[in-house]
């Protein structure tokens, strides 16, 4: 079985190096029954993020390249390009205990599930945040219960694992290139093949040193309501073609 960890990336030079020699040195210390290698997906840096992965290069550090700014578009682009069986993404802030790995990977290597998410907002979850980022978090949860009758705790967890070939089926309908490509990807995926297992996490806000929270309120409540909307005028037609 193989695996890829990807990390997308964008102007992330005061944290990059520090973070990802952390997660190589968890993964080679795991002595792992797979194998497992990490990807940088530097997504529209302007910044020395570029300079900094290169040199982090190895036969189990990888490098690759997306010119247009958001997660969405990183991770799609890395993912079409991809041949490995099984495909992770965590955030390069590192708030997920590396120890959950190997609870999100196992049960797509069992057979158990197709997707696996982590979240932060189940019984055995316990994570740190910010008050205004916490409530937004909440709006949102709130919105997608009510307006998709989704059942999800959470769904922009940056933690996540799905097989290869299930996100190529996937992947023709999933447009947004930022940060609501998890949600899409999530509902849609439910559509074709059902239920996305949750995995409980330990999840820790880390804010470094010069990085400023982009949350606010308002507007990412007031976007969130926009996308969710969109998409639920997409889910007839999503329906048609899954059957």
């Amino acid at each position: 079985m193989t695996i890829d960890i990807c990390l997308p990336v964008f102007n992330e030079e005061d944290i990059i190096a520090t973070n990802v020699n952390r997660l190589f040195d968890y993964c080679h210390n795991q002595n792992f029954d797979f194998d497992w290698q990490i990807v940088i997906i530097n997504n529209g840096s302007t910044d020395k993020t570029k300079g900094i992965s290169l040199q982090l290069l190895s036969d189990k550090i990888k490098y690759f390249e997306v010119k247009q700014v958001g997660r969405g578009h990183a991770l799609k682009k890395y993912w079409l390009h991809s041949n490995r069986d099984i495909l992770v993404y965590m955030d390069i802030d590192m708030a997920v205990s590396f120890d959950h790995i190997i609870g999100l990977i196992c049960p797509i290597i069992s057979g158990e599930a197709d997707f696996v998410i982590g979240s932060r907002r189940l019984a055995d979850s316990k994570y740190q945040r910010s008050f205004f980022r916490d409530i937004v978090s909440k709006i949102y949860i709130f919105l997608l219960h009510k307006i998709l009758r989704c059942n999800y705790s959470d769904l922009q967890c940056g933690f996540k694992a799905i097989k290869n070939d299930k996100f190529r089926k996937l992947s023709p309908y999933l447009e947004d290139g930022s940060w609501f490509f998890d949600t899409e990807l999530i509902i849609i995926f439910s559509i074709f093949y059902g239920q996305v297992k949750e995995v409980a996490v330990d999840w820790k806000e880390n804010r470094y040193k010069n990085r400023k929270s982009k949350v606010s309120v308002l507007r990412d409540s007031l976007s969130s309501f926009i996308n969710i909307l969109k998409l639920r005028k997409r889910i007839e037609s999503l329906d048609e073609n899954s059957q």
